[in-house]
């Protein structure tokens, strides 16, 4: 079987934002450390983490479109090329696309149609995507304050995979649309994914990520503990290799809804050694110390020494 090639690598990824003390000082606040990824052409990676994780914050350091006071460190490549500012500047809404969290990202004073467009589509292409996401032609001379939450939805799906980008990162893709319009929409990134494309699904809808994705990355106070196939998430915690990765599978409703005691570290006040282990229930002193460096196992990574 050929090897897929990786269409986007992250290595010891940190995001760091200059922040103003007690008496103007200034402090660097990193809220992404030591993150490790990796997208194949004709993949889609889902990355699951509850909320403050660094899951949009990833997504927009990828795109190079965060605020002016964050630092980025760490390597991060596409299709073999550094990925540097200026290259993320002309691969981005091109060859690397993002379906945004928020709506605000649609101008409010341009039609949707023109949005969707832009410089790479046509209208042929969007007339095509507009009757797959049910949008009729009227909605095209729609401003974004027209539009109900389903509908500004799938405007922005659209204005995603209506070009020919390879990469494409969608940030909570489905919440607003209904269940059959979402199963739709993630059978469309899937079709995309299948004609070679790489896919970052960020979701919290996990159970839907489970039918379409192909490997599944856990992220927790920003930095990935572990990346694993699908199947493995499918069959439960005793194929899963990290304890917060067991825990987020016995959180789901129909797994039983067990909380963890505690609560995930804010930024500003993150533990030494394994960011987890305060509230892990099989942590040792060593967990406690220096940093725990991601190790393959099982045919997935895991940032756990106490993982079998």
């Amino acid at each position: 079987m050929e090897q897929k090639k990786n269409i986007l690598s992250v290595k010891n990824l940190s995001v760091s934002f200059k922040m103003y003390d007690k008496g103007l000082e200034q402090k660097d606040l990193k809220v992404i450390s030591n993150l490790n990824i990796s997208v194949q052409e004709g993949e889609i990676l889902a990355i699951a983490g509850s909320s403050g994780s660094g899951k949009s914050l990833f997504a927009s350091a990828i795109l190079g479109i965060l605020p002016n006071n964050a630092s980025v460190d760490g390597i991060m490549t596409y299709c073999g090329m550094e990925l540097t500012e200026e290259l993320q500047k002309k691969l981005r809404g091109k060859e690397i696309a993002l379906v945004p969290q928020s709506v605000a990202y649609l101008d409010p004073l341009m039609h949707v149609g023109s949005q969707v467009v832009g410089v790479r589509g046509t209208l042929e292409k969007m007339k095509t995507v507009f009757k797959r996401y049910e949008l009729s032609k009227e909605v095209e001379t729609m401003y974004p304050f027209q539009l109900s939450g389903g509908m500004a939805r799938r405007i922005l799906l659209s204005t995603a995979v209506i070009g020919d980008a390879r990469l494409i990162v969608a940030d909570e893709p489905t919440p607003g649309l209904s269940k059959e319009m979402a199963k739709d929409a993630m059978g469309h990134l899937r079709t995309l994914a299948d004609e070679g494309r790489g896919i970052i699904l960020i979701t919290h809808d996990i159970d839907l990520a489970f039918e379409y994705a192909d490997r599944v990355a856990v992220f927790y106070a920003g930095t990935t503990v572990e990346t694993a196939p699908v199947e493995d998430f499918r069959n439960g915690p005793e194929s899963l290799r990290h304890p917060y990765s067991k825990a987020l599978w016995e959180a789901l409703p129909q797994n039983g809804f067990k909380p963890i005691p505690g609560t995930q570290p804010y930024a500003g006040s993150l533990p030494e050694g394994c960011l987890f282990w305060p509230r892990c229930p099989v942590r040792t002193e060593a967990c406690m110390k220096g940093e725990i460096p991601s190790r393959s196992l099982r045919g997935g990574e895991v940032c756990c020494i106490h993982a079998t």
